[in-house]
């Protein structure tokens, strides 16, 4: 790289790479570059969390148009409200966590606890008993 950098906030511009339009966060420049299978691996871990999102927001949509039979209505559509919003939520912390371990693997440091796992596993446990109780009571 030339060295002509202009700062834009937490971007900076590169106009030597990509046509001058690419922006490269700053903390991309600290640290080492990862072995790119890493990154790669962090990259397809993201994804699987944004297709957990969108599994989340379909399931929302499907128990919300298709589920007439169960009852109260007013439970059902909190329900598929609440797939829509844990949904959006989720998809909002995958990109958070994929970032941070991408700044942890720059720096050779330990890759960063997060409680999604269980919370997504404890939302998962409590829709379906929600969901079983209304087929049962329904």
């Amino acid at each position: 790289m030339n060295g002509n950098r202009r700062s834009s906030g937490i971007l900076e511009r590169h106009p030597e790479e990509n046509g001058g339009t690419m922006h490269t966060p700053k903390w991309r420049e600290q640290g080492e570059e990862p072995d790119y299978r890493f990154t790669l691996a962090n990259e397809r871990t993201f994804l699987a969390w944004i297709r957990t999102a969108l599994a989340l927001l379909a399931g929302g949509v499907l128990l919300h148009q298709f589920s007439h039979a169960l009852g109260p209505r007013w439970v059902v559509v909190a329900l598929a409200v609440a797939l829509g919003v844990i949904g959006a939520v989720l998809s909002v912390i995958a990109y958070t966590r994929w970032r941070a371990n991408e700044i942890a693997m720059r720096r050779n440091g330990p890759l960063p606890f997060s409680v999604m796992i269980p919370g997504l596993a404890a939302v998962t446990l409590l829709v379906a008993a929600v969901i079983a109780v209304l087929m049962v009571i329904g």
